[in-house]
């Protein structure tokens, strides 16, 4: 029936797996969405909506006279629409990738933290090495026809953009590079989910890279870096085994807690003080009504995960990278509202 598929749907969108106790075999939709992981394409989302709405909302508080250096700022919506969708399809080849590689060098096995807490695409018996490489194969193939478009309009920059995310996407896990394994990855979801994705996105919407949008691209990157950290915390004693040296591998549990506690708290100063300064909308204050998520997160990760998981939980072995989710969410979805606002109700500084 179609609201039982609705449902299963609905449960593998949001928590990146099929429904408990679900005996019958998924629905192809209902598997690849498990498959690319489209739980958490809203983080993907949401980088690429704020380097739009900062586009929009720079043009419009430029037209009350209080805009941010640089400008004036034209919006192409078009353009924006085609980069957000690109970003979401690059986010889905990554994941794959992420489950090819990793299988493909031995880290990824029946008793390994990634076949545990959700089905692997190929160790499932859902899909094929050669199914996945092909999946991965026209992924790619419809974000370089994507890019080519975006090159006609904007320039060859768009391509520095493209193939800097492409790097990070295929040496995250492949050789010879293998960022993950040498404590490189976090800061490579740093720069992607930042400076590529956001100020990419922005560069498309309008033609035009102000200095101050790099900054205003850190603090939303800096969450979705907070989630690969819960992530590789979750998996230290793990990754130790096999050898795959993340952060918070190399910084050990108890100080990947307190750096990833650090981290989430940074947001707030930095989204604020870029508002007092006129990079963004005073909107953007909104996000301060996060902090009581914050608050609950932090005392998650201020402490050792527990020795069993709570009942009915969904995800274990996994434990802080939903709980970094989560604050990353919230913080994100106040973060795009109070741009939205800045795009529809700007308001002048009385002091800038």
């Amino acid at each position: 029936m179609l609201a039982d598929r609705l449902r299963v749907w609905k449960t593998a969108y949001n928590t990146a797996n099929l429904p408990v106790g679900m005996t019958t075999p998924p629905d192809s939709i209902s598997k690849w969405i498990v498959i690319t992981r489209a739980a958490v394409f809203s983080m993907t989302v949401t980088s690429g909506l704020i380097g739009g709405l900062l586009a929009v909302g720079a043009a419009r508080l430029a037209q009350i006279g209080s805009g941010p250096i640089g400008g004036p700022f034209t919006v192409d919506y078009g353009l924006l629409v085609l980069a957000v969708f690109g970003l979401v399809v690059a986010h889905a080849a990554n994941n794959m990738i992420n489950d090819y590689f990793d299988l493909k060098g031995g880290i990824d096995t029946d008793d390994y933290v990634r076949a545990q807490y959700a089905p692997h695409p190929i160790l499932s018996g859902w899909v094929t090495k050669r199914q996945l490489a092909t999946a991965i194969l026209i992924a790619n193939a419809i974000d370089l026809a994507i890019l080519v478009y975006l090159m006609t309009q904007r320039g060859p920059l768009v391509a520095a953009f493209a193939f800097g995310g492409l790097f990070v996407s295929v040496f995250y896990v492949a050789p010879p590079i293998r960022l993950k394994h040498i404590g490189l990855g976090e800061p490579g979801v740093f720069i992607v989910w930042g400076p590529l994705m956001t100020v990419g996105t922005f560069f498309v919407a309008t033609g035009q890279i102000p200095g101050w949008v790099w900054i205003a691209s850190l603090p939303y990157a800096i969450l979705v870096t907070t989630v690969l950290f819960g992530k590789h915390i979750d998996k230290i004693e793990a990754d130790k085994k096999k050898g795959v040296h993340t952060m918070p591998v190399l910084l050990g549990e108890q100080r990947a807690r307190l750096v990833a506690r650090i981290l989430m708290i940074s947001f707030y100063p930095i989204v604020l003080i870029a508002a007092a300064v006129g990079w963004i909308g005073p909107w953007v204050v909104l996000v301060v009504l996060g902090i009581p998520r914050l608050i609950e997160v932090l005392g998650v990760f201020n402490k050792p995960r527990p020795e069993t998981p709570p009942h009915s939980y969904v995800g274990w072995p996994l434990w802080f990278v939903g709980q970094a989710f989560v604050h990353t969410r919230r913080a994100g979805a106040l973060l795009i509202l109070g741009l939205l606002l800045n795009s529809f109700l700007p308001i002048k500084l009385p002091w800038l």
